[in-house]
């Protein structure tokens, strides 16, 4: 049976001496501010629920530019400034599997709360939610900028911990002692550059969101802690564009190392049909049935023919080594 939204929606409450978690029994206790010195986080999974979104903006008086702006769950990253509140929009790549889809998150941030919005469950956060219940680092002691900025770099973590997986898988793959490049070889290798290239385009597009933030004038939105996610973005779409070059350079690698053992393999049969071909020329010619060669009369004619084979053969030989084709 689906979740209801209440069942989707979580809340914690904490600053530098108390925490507070737990779920909403109604959407009436669905309350972004009251003024009482806790940091809200409260984060719902799930895009469908836009009625209910719509009920707890309206109750919470926030800017009603947001029912507008939740209404399209397949935005592109934004980062809008309103009154009292930032509303940032992040498309995200779903990195739990190959296919690596994308997924919608929205964030409302105010001076005292932060709004999380995702649109599937499951999220990188959980080591954020343990620092916060653990009271660890600076979170706690910080304002609600500081969780965004936290939920932001999780982000950029997962990418980066997603792409040091791909480089490991593709670097055994590339393994020249091991490697077969046959068809499905191909189609492996050319599924990982598409992947590196689905992450670049993603790091660049969260790239441009941080280069908003940074620009953000918000007494509430600390700029310099987005200037140094704009640098760990930076650092990542760096080591995406070499390992592009890595995963092209060794693929061609492997087909010029496949190249020269197929040129090997070539080059012995070359020198093989090349002593061959003239003996069996020889063979041929006395092979056939006319009664007129005169070397079949001849006594010692089939030793003379194994003798002139012989010189033929080595002489090849001797004309190959010469020329240090083996």
């Amino acid at each position: 049976m689906p979740k209801t939204f209440l069942e989707n929606t979580t809340l914690i409450q904490y600053n530098e001496t108390d925490y507070k978690t737990g779920n909403y029994e109604k959407i009436e206790h669905v309350i972004t501010s009251e003024k009482d010195g806790l940091i809200r986080w409260i984060n719902t999974y799930g895009m469908e629920y836009k009625d209910q979104l719509r009920e707890v903006i309206i109750q919470n008086k926030l800017d009603d530019f947001l029912l507008k702006l939740i209404k399209d769950d397949e935005q592109s990253n934004k980062v809008i400034e309103l009154e009292d509140l930032l509303f940032v929009s992040i498309r995200v790549l779903k990195t739990e599997n190959d296919s690596l889809d994308s997924e919608q998150m929205f964030f409302i941030v105010s001076s005292d709360f932060v709004w999380s919005i995702q649109e599937q469950k499951g999220d990188y956060f959980g080591w954020i939610r343990e620092r916060i219940r653990d009271n660890k680092g600076l979170i706690r002691k910080k304002k609600s900028d500081y969780l965004l900025f936290l939920l932001i770099e999780s982000i950029i973590d997962n990418y980066y911990e997603t792409n040091q997986n791909y480089i490991e898988m593709y670097s055994e793959m590339l393994d020249t002692t091991k490697v077969k490049p046959t068809p499905e070889f191909t189609n492996q290798i050319e599924k990982q550059r598409r992947n590196l290239l689905k992450f670049k385009k993603s790091a660049n597009s969260l790239r441009t969101t941080l280069l908003r933030l940074e620009k953000v004038k918000n007494k509430n939105i600390k700029s310099s802690y987005f200037s140094e996610l704009k640098e760990q973005t930076n650092d990542l779409i760096t080591d995406i564009d070499f390992d592009l070059q890595t995963l092209e350079s060794s693929l061609n690698l492997v087909f010029s190392i496949q190249g020269h053992r197929l040129n090997e393999v070539m080059k012995t049969l070359t020198i093989f049909s090349v002593i061959f071909i003239p003996l069996t020329f020889l063979a041929g010619i006395y092979g056939m049935n006319f009664k007129n060669i005169p070397e079949l009369e001849t006594q010692n004619g089939y030793y003379v023919l194994l003798g002139v084979m012989s010189v033929i053969t080595v002489g090849i030989i001797i004309y190959f080594k010469q020329k240090k084709w083996f």
